[in-house]
């Protein structure tokens, strides 16, 4: 018979402090708000929520990672080709380090880290136009 999954309804990643990745995902990343729950901040990327769950003990990531994202889990965020470096420059004057752009052969993309070290990715479109 198998699964019928529809689509994916949330994730969630662990963070130390829930007001400041509840501001990094929403005032520099741009996602709505959706609901405080205790230990938890939900918030809204298309039709996707992300659960933000504080863990006050988190070991901070290693940066590092960004310069050899390759095998290491991460979330990757679509952007349309067109908004591709408008995206990277809009994270780099906010202060966030940035790796790439990376030309995987069919899209480009770049990483880079939130406040607690989780590996991100912004991507294109695959078959698209590379950026300009």
């Amino acid at each position: 018979m198998g699964l019928h999954l529809r689509r994916l309804d949330h994730f969630a990643i662990y963070v130390s402090d829930l007001t400041t990745a509840e501001r990094f995902y929403t005032e520099v990343l741009g996602m709505r708000l959706v609901d405080r729950l205790g230990d938890m901040t939900l918030v809204a990327c298309g039709g996707t929520n992300i659960g933000l769950i504080r863990r006050p003990a988190l070991a901070p990531g290693d940066p590092s990672i960004i310069q050899d994202p390759r095998g290491r889990a991460h979330h990757a965020f679509l952007v349309e080709a067109t908004d591709f470096l408008a995206a990277r420059k809009a994270l780099e004057a906010a202060g966030i380090r940035t790796h790439g752009p990376v030309n995987w052969g069919d899209h480009e993309c770049f990483y880079f880290l939130d406040p607690d070290g989780n590996l991100l990715e912004i991507v294109t479109p695959p078959g698209s136009e590379p950026p300009v």
